[in-house]
């Protein structure tokens, strides 16, 4: 755990420092935004969709027991944009993306293609660190934005087949509860668990060793250490978001 901590801050001073000056290689961060973002989209939409439609389930015959089904609409769509929908599509993304990186970096390492990086005269944090940090940055945020919409979408549909809400009501609804703040801290967590699944899944990739059965045992690390974070920071930033942003009740 020392070893890890102190090596992940090490590697995260190091990619502020180079962040600061050029060059700036644009082509791989679009690339890897591609990779991260469209590849990612259909992944995003079943789950987003699968998990809005439980939800409405199991709250609306729930609830439906001391009369609040109609509360449905406004306990949904909070649960989707406050945690739902950003912690779902960052485990999902964490077991896709980081895994993807910490192999492919880990290859890289074992096959000693990062220490020609270094003799060509190139960092490999600007050619493999940076890139994949920015990118996943700027798509986690995006596919979390697409899975809150896909989400409200199939607990709207199964507020009309299943629990007899009509539409309007629930679209009424879920936008008088709602506010932009729900969906910016929302998406500000994503920021954060995007940091953590990148920048894991490249420290363990850059010190992979063991050839390519530690390229397997790094892939499964960096997915169960991603996962984690995921959940502790998000209880660290939703106690933040209580106490600063949400209003008080």
């Amino acid at each position: 755990m020392l070893h890890f901590a102190g090596g992940f801050a090490i590697l995260c001073g190091q990619v502020f420092n180079e962040c600061a000056y050029p060059p700036y290689y644009l082509r791989l961060i679009v690339e890897q935004v591609m990779a991260i973002g469209i590849q990612s989209i259909l992944l995003v939409s079943v789950t987003a969709l699968a998990t809005g439609s439980v939800m409405a389930l199991q709250f609306g015959y729930g609830l439906a027991k001391f009369g609040g089904k109609l509360y449905v609409p406004r306990i949904v769509s909070l649960a989707i944009l406050r945690e739902m929908g950003p912690v779902f599509t960052s485990l999902l993304v964490a077991g896709r993306i980081g895994s993807g990186i910490a192999s492919e970096v880990g290859s890289m390492k074992v096959t000693q293609q990062i220490d020609a990086i270094r003799a060509l005269g190139t960092s490999p944090i600007k050619r493999i660190v940076i890139p994949r940090l920015v990118a996943s940055m700027i798509a986690l945020p995006i596919l979390t934005l697409f899975a809150d919409y896909i989400g409200l979408f199939g607990s709207m549909i199964v507020c009309t087949k299943e629990l007899a809400i009509n539409p309007e009501y629930f679209f009424a609804k879920s936008i008088e509860t709602l506010r932009m703040y729900d969906l910016l801290t929302g998406m500000a967590k994503t920021l954060v668990f995007a940091f953590f699944i990148s920048m894991t899944a490249c420290w363990k990739g850059l010190n992979t060793e063991g050839g390519t059965q530690g390229v397997g045992e790094s892939t499964t690390w960096v997915v169960v250490t991603s996962s984690i974070f995921i959940m502790i920071s998000d209880f660290f930033l939703t106690k933040l978001f209580i106490l600063t942003v949400y209003p008080k009740y």
